[in-house]
């Protein structure tokens, strides 16, 4: 793939992946003291940074119903900025199916989380889960799919057991950039991308890269995951306030913009999140 043209932002598009938090209020245990970002955030903070985002999607940062209730109390009072939230349900409870069926009667949900990374490799294959996956998949609910590199062996399991559940991969399975290590996740993400019809976010690798990271390191990540899901399984999203750890959000969609072909910026940049999560394009402006 050869290098875009430089191009400017597209006149609208949407953020697939942002959290707020209040420290104290609910379980951010993964927030360290010694962490920039171990503060209060809220949308205040973010629209100054928007440019050309009009719409975005809040994703669940604590495992505890009552953040839930917070993003959407957050969602309700955005004026229309917050288009969709992903919350959390304890999909391995025996309540879990129910507590699905009630979250989907709230509009504002598209989907749930589970906390992957904190979480043994193969625990969302086992049996106590698989009833609560049932559950979103017959309610219309997505699952937000926290990988890691160990995580993808299973995807093609995951989506053979469950074909009618929408899959979204976050942050495109936190390639260790930094360290060079291509393979064997661009291996596994290929075969993930070719045997599903899982979806993709193209957020949260600055995390993951230098402290100084450039395009030309980024670049080999981003072009993989293009050509793996092409734009219509590819969204954009900017992973804030977690991006400011690495240069924050204007740095990284500005970086995005430079390496996705022109053409295919209004799909990875807004149209396949619209689509996927089911967000109505009237309401991004």
């Amino acid at each position: 793939m050869t290098a875009p043209a430089p191009s400017t932002a597209p006149a609208s598009g949407v953020d697939a992946h942002q959290h707020v938090w209040k420290i104290g209020q609910h379980d951010y245990f993964w927030l360290k003291p010694e962490m920039a970002i171990c503060r209060d955030y809220d949308l205040d903070d973010l629209r100054p940074q928007l440019g050309g985002i009009g719409g975005t999607v809040l994703v669940q940062a604590s495992p505890s119903a009552a953040e839930t209730e917070f993003l959407l109390a957050v969602a309700a009072a955005s004026g229309g900025l917050v288009r969709g939230v992903v919350g959390w349900v304890d999909l391995a409870a025996a309540t879990a199916a129910g507590d699905i069926a009630a979250l989907a009667l709230r509009p504002a949900i598209r989907g749930v989380r589970p906390m992957l990374g904190f979480l043994e490799t193969d625990w969302i294959l086992r049996p106590g889960v698989q009833p609560a996956l049932q559950a979103l998949a017959r309610h219309g609910l997505r699952l937000d799919f926290p990988a890691r590199p160990r995580h993808l062996p299973l995807l093609p399991e995951l989506a053979q057991r469950h074909p009618a559940l929408a899959m979204v991969i976050d942050h495109g399975a936190k390639p260790a950039i930094a360290q060079g290590a291509f393979q064997p996740w661009a291996r596994d993400i290929a075969r993930v991308a070719r045997e599903t019809l899982a979806f993709c976010k193209l957020s949260g690798l600055t995390t993951e890269a230098s402290p100084g990271w450039n395009d030309d390191e980024l670049r080999p990540y981003v072009e993989h995951l293009l050509d793996c899901f092409g734009p219509d399984r590819l969204m954009w999203g900017s992973d804030w306030p977690v991006v400011d750890l690495a240069g924050g959000l204007t740095r990284w969609r500005e970086a995005c913009l430079r390496l996705l072909p022109t053409a295919l910026q209004p799909a990875v940049m807004g149209e396949t999140a619209l689509a996927f999560y089911g967000l109505r394009a009237a309401n991004v402006h």
